[in-house]
């Protein structure tokens, strides 16, 4: 295995993939429209007409644009709730545990960020999470099992890590490859169905079919590749949250440290949306074996914690 690279270098390179990533959503979407536009358009006698096809994307391009950017607005809207709905948080009083305030007060001050809002799940599963698209609400939300768990530079290390991702806007991008992968999802579904319930023998509906059909392999494609994306920017983004809150507090060995009783322990009981679950530090089946194994790790929204420990015991 290579020597670590580097903080700044790590920090760079995820930056770059990150942003390859999420170029590579909004391109799935109207190459998906571009590739079903081109084999509607052919027939057997003249063969596909490229000019029409691009007459016809051109079209369609701002429409399916519109339609995105109503989703996207809807999502953000609703962000917040949404997530405080699935994890049942609740506002942490400063007067109620001046430990976790304190400990984020001053890494907030070091860093020069404002002080986000602090909550609480009453499990004693051992996670965290940051949430918010703004200034105004950008939340650390910690479990009760994680603040009595662990010493104070390991919490410290947990809320560096958290207050990382805010600072490099992590969660508004997992919200956008949410959304992304929310319309692909969406669109396989209906499409599935349509083929499923359909039916009809007339030339007409035969067609119809056809358009169906050649519409779904698409999708399934386009979401296939789209969730590939989405797990590999949420990787990068959390590798480099534990860069970053290594460099913040200057004890990577304490975070990981707090990531080593993490593991395992990670499970809240009361959480049972995927989505929110990504939000989370840890965010991995315990179990695994062998087909399975190559199969989650394509799929997984966090890298094996046992990477991300060795790589903090290596500054």
């Amino acid at each position: 295995m290579a020597g670590y690279v580097g903080i700044h270098t790590q920090i760079s390179r995820n930056n770059r993939m990150s942003v390859l990533y999420l170029l590579a959503f909004p391109m799935l979407v109207l190459g998906g429209v571009y590739v079903f536009l081109f084999f509607m358009s052919g027939n057997e006698e003249y063969g596909t007409d490229i000019n029409l096809v691009n007459d016809s994307f051109l079209y369609v391009a701002p429409w399916v644009t519109g339609i995105v950017l109503i989703w996207f607005l809807i999502a953000f809207a609703f962000h917040n709730r949404i997530i405080n709905s699935a994890t049942g948080a609740k506002t942490l009083e400063r007067k109620d545990n001046m430990r976790v305030y304190n400990l984020v007060e001053n890494l907030c001050m070091t860093e020069g960020m404002t002080m986000p809002k602090v909550r609480i799940i009453e499990d004693p599963g051992l996670n965290a999470f940051a949430s918010g698209l703004s200034e105004k609400s950008y939340t650390v939300t910690l479990t009760r099992g994680i603040i009595n768990s662990l010493t104070d530079e390991e919490l410290e290390g947990v809320i560096a890590h958290e207050l990382m991702h805010i600072r490099n806007r992590d969660v508004r991008l997992l919200v956008i490859t949410i959304i992304f992968v929310g319309i692909f999802s969406f669109v396989v579904q209906i499409l599935f169905r349509n083929v499923l319930y359909g039916g009809g023998r007339s030339s007409n509906k035969k067609d119809g079919n056809k358009m169906v059909i050649v519409a779904l392999v698409i999708a399934a494609v386009a979401y296939f590749l789209a969730l590939l994306f989405k797990f590999g920017l949420s990787r990068k983004r959390e590798y480099m949250a534990d860069a970053g809150a290594a460099d913040m507090t200057k004890n990577p060995r304490a975070l990981a440290s707090a990531l080593r009783k993490v593991s395992g322990n990670h499970e809240i009981s009361a959480v049972k949306n995927d989505e929110v679950k990504e939000m989370f530090i840890e965010n991995r089946p315990d179990k695994s074996a062998g087909f399975m194994t190559a199969l989650e790790g394509l799929f997984a929204t966090h890298p094996p914690i046992e990477k991300r420990i060795k790589v903090l015991e290596e500054f």
